[in-house]
């Protein structure tokens, strides 16, 4: 695998610190990407997407939803068992576990639903009037009214 250096990218550039690091963080190959649990992401509207993730075996007590730092974090944290139960076969995976999910700029957490087994997370893109495209009006040439400046002689 081959490995980048951003170095030139930082030196050479103002505010795009948070592109640079991710970039660094995707093409890193000593992460290694975690499997579990398995999640989907939707595109559900125009500007609205959801992720749902597989919480087989967790209360809605268990989880915990947080956006800090331009990022989606979801972790679980199962409670101790009081009862001692002896397993034949265990095949659902309550293991703790710590997602996390980069956040565009603009995207915001609408809301989390826990039902049958599956985690819902909401988001919304929200694009400030200021960045919308705007329409710009033409106006025709016999419309304006001109008006003459006078120029004045500075000594």
């Amino acid at each position: 695998m081959r490995s980048y250096d951003f170095a030139p990218l930082y030196r050479a550039t103002v505010g795009f610190d948070r592109i640079a690091d991710l970039m660094d963080r995707v093409l890193s190959s000593d992460v290694a990407q975690p499997t579990y649990p398995p999640y989907n992401i939707e595109k559900t509207a125009e500007d609205a997407y959801r992720i749902s993730i597989a919480v087989a075996g967790f209360t809605p007590e268990e989880l915990t939803v947080e956006v800090r730092d331009g990022s989606l974090h979801v972790s679980a944290r199962k409670e101790a068992d009081e009862t001692e139960r002896s397993f034949l076969h265990r095949g659902i995976a309550t293991r703790a576990f710590d997602r996390r999910f980069a956040l565009a700029d603009h995207v915001r957490v609408t809301g989390a639903v826990h039902e049958h087994g599956m985690l819902h997370v909401d988001l919304m893109r929200e694009t400030p009037e200021a960045l919308r495209p705007r329409r710009i009006e033409i106006a025709r040439g016999a419309d304006i009214e001109t008006t003459a400046v006078e120029a004045k002689a500075v000594n």
